[in-house]
């Protein structure tokens, strides 16, 4: 038995290590392939922390609860618990061996005992989570729908058994030692020695050389297996995850939402004004996708989060961030062997190496390599141009990965080629990127049309709205209030640009707009993947606002809209455009602190608020809205099933606002489904894109009779102004008669 444990255990656990050590040379090379990005380094310091606090705090994986804490003792158990493997190698010699000094310690004993039980109950937890969501249920219920189901179970089984080997081997060395009552040092594996207290020495002998095999071959298979399949992500995540989390877009551990990654090619960012001869726009082969890309897609654990949270997958559409990520992997690993070669191919299509260096490559290498990236079933593509255009980078799928993987950016990425390169893109976005060149808004409308509502507020109040340059001076300002498109062009968000209006009046505040000068900011054109239209429109309104808050007393910006206030926020400092920009319920929540706000007038009725993508998980705008609500006397808030963090997208992001929803359900009436389970009399939100979706879908379903007429689809600013605005007072003629002089 012995020597059969030892030479079993030791020819597994060195073919495991060659494998396993090839494999790391083989991921480090791949990665490498990548493009050039010098932005993931700097802060050695604050990413070291980031790394430490994401993973001894689990910070994204305890957001579910259950999950979250079983994953944290397995991946504790697995990195701390490698002197057992040491342990279990010389009991192979010595079945009653303990680790010198620290081996009959009892703090020692204790953290082995506690953290191997903790490790065992962990994993039975999260298979009998899998078990309960498995791929097989109807629809598209399951998170691991998709996911390669016999890598997870490998790898579940592989620590289930390590862990009870452990225990074992803990329990046979306290029949060993003769325990025969509970001691501190055997909690947890004491009661399993009591199976053990009647067997001979040499048969607990034999028991320890056969458990420390069992233990040993275990572990050996696993690193043979990972060895083998370097693209086994549910595997390598636990290795790669801590650089994917080093290496992440932001220093200080913010998720990659907000701005877009800048447009680079060969490391450098673009300079659209004067493009390099040679610069790739956007990303149509795998080896275009900068090295942390690439790192990305090796790191997924396929564990579904993004899957499940996705409004394109739970409305029935193609995509699914994770089958996307897990289809790039697939591809960049199959086609390895042919780029790591010296292959690949330039824009004209020319291939780069010699006869030579691609002689030795696989036949299927170069079959992957000849696929397009992007390209329907029929073209052999890698990603199906449905699936790419069914993103509404509302954020879900980065906002829940727990290794950090940036999918919105991979997608523009691509998108960024599709529009600017081979100009293929959903025909109706056409429109809208025409109107933008044309004419600053999507609609393509006249520009003085951007003051049609400061005539209807007139006519309607008699509050003159303040034009920067002619009515105020910028010196004066306290805030420049940017419209927005929606705002000043859409029925329905017109609404809510006056109602803020008034409520600035009400409130004292000196603000003012630009007018015919305000131009729309580009969010829709850059998400759709134009990146030329988005530079042209971002370049001139940087301009335009500096010159117009060049005397202010601080560059300060309200807007109603979550895109224009992302993107001037977030986007416009890539073009050197620095504002202090604010979202208009914050700044109504600091108006109503201030006591120059005050709600008075009760407005009846139940009332849900939608988080907008853009305001909410972009930008972690989430208390002011709630907080406006709960100052209206009357009203009575109830949340969604999904909501602020797992919030669900209106559908309207990504520029998917101006593109048909062939495929699948509506995501507007997705979410509005949800929000009619409440049976609310108000559906709130604060974005005009929302209000937009939302009212269409409600209409739709006046129409059809399942929902009542007098629902209604309002911004929070509305709400506020329907408390705030005091009745009018009564005229002369209308003074009752009987109200005589006392």
């Amino acid at each position: 038995m012995q020597l059969a444990a030892i030479v079993i255990s030791l020819v597994t656990l060195v073919v495991g290590a060659a494998l396993a050590a090839r494999a790391v040379a083989h991921i480090y090379r791949f990665v490498q392939v990548g493009q050039p990005d010098g932005s993931r380094t700097g802060q050695p310091a604050q990413r070291t922390a980031t790394l430490g606090r994401e993973f001894l705090g689990h910070t994204r994986m305890l957001k579910w609860g259950v999950v979250g804490v079983a994953h944290w003792f397995v991946a504790v158990g697995f990195l701390t618990l490698g002197l057992t493997i040491i342990t279990a190698i010389v009991q192979l010699f010595d079945a009653h061996w303990v680790f010198p000094l620290i081996g009959d310690w009892l703090p020692y004993e204790l953290f082995t005992e506690f953290i191997a039980l903790a490790t065992f109950v962990g994993i039975v937890v999260l298979m009998v989570i899998r078990q309960l969501s498995l791929p097989s249920r109807p629809g598209r219920k399951s998170r691991f729908a998709g996911s390669v189901s016999w890598q997870a179970y490998y790898v579940e089984w592989t620590i289930l058994v390590i862990g009870l080997a452990i225990l074992t081997l803990r329990a046979l060395e306290a029949a060993l030692l003769g325990v025969d009552h509970y001691e501190a040092g055997f909690f947890a594996s004491y009661p399993l020695s009591l199976a053990f207290q009647d067997l001979g020495e040499s048969t607990l002998e034999n028991l320890v050389y056969l458990t420390a095999m069992i233990k040993l071959t275990a572990t050996g298979a696993w690193a043979v297996t990972i060895g083998l399949n370097p693209s086994m992500g549910v595997a390598w995540h636990r290795f790669l995850a801590f650089f994917n989390i080093y290496f992440k877009r932001d220093a200080d551990g913010g998720v990659a939402l907000g701005a877009l990654a800048p447009m680079r090619s060969g490391g450098e960012v673009i300079d659209f004004e004067d493009p390099a001869e040679d610069a790739v726009f956007g990303v149509s082969q795998i080896e275009h996708f900068t090295w942390k890309g690439l790192l990305d897609f090796s790191t997924c654990t396929e564990c579904g989060r993004c899957q499940s949270q996705c409004p394109a997958w739970n409305t029935g559409k193609p995509l699914s961030p994770k089958l996307l990520i897990m289809s790039l992997r697939e591809h960049a690993y199959a086609k390895a062997p042919y780029l790591l070669a010296g292959g690949g191919r330039d824009e004209e299509g020319n291939e780069r190496a010699t006869p030579e260096q691609l002689a030795r490559v696989p036949a299927s290498a170069l079959a992957e390599a000849g696929r397009p990236l992007v390209g329907t079933a029929e073209e052999n593509g890698v990603i199906d141009p449905d699936v790419l255009w069914s993103c509404t980078t509302c954020g879900a799928c980065v906002e829940q990965c727990p290794v950090d993987i940036e999918h919105v950016d991979h997608i523009v990425d691509m998108r960024r080629y599709q529009v600017l390169i081979e100009s293929a893109f959903p025909s109706e976005a056409a429109t809208m990127l025409k109107g933008l060149e044309n004419k600053g808004n999507p609609w393509g409308v006249a520009t003085k049309a951007r003051l049609d509502w400061v005539k209807e507020l007139k006519k309607a109040t008699g509050i003159e709205v303040p034009i920067v340059g002619r009515d105020v001076e910028p010196a004066e300002l306290e805030y420049l209030y940017w419209v927005g498109c929606a705002g000043a062009l859409a029925d329905g968000p017109k609404k809510t640009t006056k109602a803020f209006a008034e409520l600035l009046h009400i409130a004292g505040v000196r603000y003012g707009i630009l007018g015919k000068e305000e131009s729309c900011t580009g969010d829709s054109a850059r998400r759709l993947g134009s990146e030329v239209v988005f530079q042209m429109l971002a370049a001139q309104n940087v301009a335009t606002l500096n010159a117009a808050l060049e005397d202010a007393p601080r560059k300060r910006i309200v807007t109603t809209c979550p895109h224009c206030f992302n993107t001037l926020a977030n986007e416009y400092p890539q073009l050197e455009g620095h504002f202090e920009v604010i979202h208009h319920t914050q700044l109504l929540q600091h108006l109503l602190d201030e006591g120059r706000l005050t709600p008075v007038e009760p407005v009846d009725g139940l009332v849900t608020y939608h988080d907008p993508c853009y305001l909410g998980r972009h930008n972690k705008v989430y208390t002011p809205p709630r907080e406006i609500i709960a100052r209206v006397p009357g009203l009575r808030n109830e949340e969604m099933h999904r909501h602020k963090e797992r919030g669900f997208c209106c559908g309207a992001g990504g520029a998917r606002m101006w593109m048909e929803e062939r495929i699948g359900k509506r995501i507007n009436n997705e979410r509005m489904d949800e929000a009619l389970s409440l049976k609310p009399d108000i559906v709130s939100t604060a974005c005009p894109f929302c209000l937009v979706m939302f009212t269409d879908s409600i209409n739709a379903k006046k129409q059809a009779g399942d929902a009542k007429e007098d629902l209604r689809v309002v911004d929070v600013a509305q709400l506020l102004l329907q408390s705030v605005k005091l009745p009018e007072p009564p005229v002369a003629d209308e003074v009752p008669a009987d109200a005589g002089v006392q």
